[in-house]
């Protein structure tokens, strides 16, 4: 990011120094390409959210559905859209087969892991074999998973940094083909207005590259799974080691959250965009969980910087918590 702060010129000027801007930024574009393993494109975006937005207000498609487990920003991108609802941690198949027998291209945005529970939703042949089979599209939420397990085959992936190490307020856009979207002019090959923020993408980029060595150092993640599994909620599906949904035995999530905090342990109820409200989690009300369990259940996430030490402290914590 320092480098990036160096370079101020704009990246679409075609002065010496904008040319200097502009070969840092696709150099940190090919990065990017090539530590997520993907062959199509790459519009940088300012998050998860905008990615979203572009992705779903953008793609030539008649029709969009959605799974109900989707992040918020999802239902704010397509508030029209149709709800897959969900079973035992998976897009309902009949509903799915239903939305692609419609006339005209589907949408189909199906998360590839839920940030509240772990559940890998978008297994990686199933839905996307199903929605391609039908002439759709298949658009997946990887906040969660990119840079920690292999992208799934889609036609559109949604990446943030700061969930893996990188600078807040970046993202990415990747998506096969820019054919797929409307393009609106302005920077990012014209799918995106305003300026690129260099800086950020380069951290971006440094950060994955750097992901790959917190993606293969899983043992001391997965034993800690493997403790708590007894109080894991687990809707199904196969489960994530780097965010798990607790169930305490009697308190209430957001007693939890407190006592946790005093403890100095930093968790959610619900994912963070979310927290601040005392609803029922709607993603814990779409994977079915009951509602007592749901009032009693918080969000653990461990992520590059976590250690084996800070794993045993909260082990211990959270069994002190249970006595």
């Amino acid at each position: 990011m320092e480098d990036g702060m160096r370079l101020w010129a704009n990246p679409s000027s075609p002065h010496a120094e904008g040319r200097k801007a502009k070969a840092a930024l696709e150099d940190a574009r090919e990065r990017v390409k090539r530590a997520l393993a993907w062959e199509g494109e790459v519009i940088f975006t300012s998050g998860a959210s905008e990615a979203l937005a572009i992705a779903l207000g953008r793609a030539k498609a008649e029709r969009r559905a959605v799974s109900a487990a989707e992040h918020d920003a999802v239902f704010r991108a397509a508030p029209d859209a149709a709800v897959l609802p969900m079973h035992e941690g998976a897009v309902e198949t009949a509903a799915l087969d239903t939305v692609l027998a419609g006339e005209g291209r589907s949408l189909v945005a199906i998360q590839h892991l839920n940030p509240e529970t772990g559940t890998i939703v978008l297994q990686q042949a199933a839905a996307g074999e199903r929605v391609r089979s039908a002439g759709g599209l298949l658009l997946a939420d990887c906040a969660q998973s990119a840079g920690k397990i292999a992208l799934p085959d889609c036609d559109m992936a949604v990446v943030s940094a700061h969930k893996l190490g990188g600078p807040v307020g970046i993202g990415a856009l990747l998506v096969r083909d820019f054919a797929l979207l409307e393009p609106v002019g302005g920077h990012e090959r014209g799918y995106r207005p305003g300026t690129e923020n260099l800086p950020a993408i380069m951290g971006f980029a440094a950060a994955l590259d750097f992901a790959g060595d917190w993606r293969t150092d899983a043992a001391e993640r997965d034993a800690f799974a493997a403790e708590l599994a007894g109080v894991r909620v687990a809707p199904g599906g196969e489960q994530a080691a780097h965010i798990l949904a607790l169930a305490h035995p009697s308190m209430s999530a957001q007693a939890l959250l407190i006592r946790l905090d005093a403890m100095g342990f930093a968790v959610s109820a619900g994912s963070a965009c979310s927290s601040g409200t005392l609803k029922k989690s709607r993603v814990l009300d779409a994977f079915a969980v009951a509602d007592d369990v749901a009032a009693r259940t918080i969000r653990v996430s461990l992520g590059w910087s976590t250690t084996q030490d800070e794993l045993e402290r909260f082990a211990a914590a959270w069994t002190s918590l249970c006595r």
